[in-house]
């Protein structure tokens, strides 16, 4: 990635930061930011000559970017907003990146998750509550996928879930600076 093009994400990377901190004051990422990110990364495929990505290509990206969550938003492990805020991020940074950002972001999630309950002491509750939940989702046919909703909404492992788009702001910083080829 050039230098041109890093500096292109600035606006994405600063709505994005804008989402975490409303994240994390509230559990709630605001519809303004998702859309706004959505739209002016779609728009900046199209206003600017040097764009990193085509029109195409940007929305191939929010689709991707919906699409990657949105498991998890039907399984009620993230939010709405979530979900948008990853579409909105792939219009900005197109397929490839925001499947990328959304495996790093899931590292970084655990990590954040696994250290928060243990500074808790509530690591063994986390591996035996993930074990339940994942016999409950390896059995989903049988129990249903309300029964896997309810199960985990009652095996919370920690006193406050961690606000998803703060491992989001952490892949797509890690990823960008990754990518990013110093003097070109």
């Amino acid at each position: 990635m050039t230098t041109y093009a890093l500096m292109m994400t600035v606006p994405a990377v600063a709505m994005c930061c804008c989402a975490a901190a409303t994240d994390i004051a509230g559990r709630k990422i605001p519809n303004w930011v998702t859309f706004t990110l959505a739209l002016s990364g779609l728009a900046q495929s199209v206003c600017f000559s040097g764009s990193v990505l085509t029109p195409g290509q940007a929305l191939f990206g929010l689709a991707v970017g919906f699409t990657l969550p949105f498991v998890l938003f039907a399984l009620g492990a993230v939010g709405g907003g979530d979900v948008k805020l990853l579409a909105g991020l792939g219009a900005w940074l197109g397929a490839l990146a925001i499947f990328q950002v959304f495996v790093l972001e899931a590292v970084v999630g655990l990590i954040l998750v696994l250290s928060q309950a243990a500074a808790q002491g509530r690591l063994r509750a986390l591996f035996r509550n993930s074990a339940v939940l994942a016999v409950n989702l390896a059995h989903v046919n049988d129990v249903g996928l309300d029964h896997v909703k309810a199960t985990g909404l009652s095996s919370r492992s920690v006193d406050r879930p961690l606000p998803y788009a703060v491992p989001v702001l952490i892949a797509v910083v890690l990823l960008l600076a990754w990518n990013w080829t110093p003097g070109r």
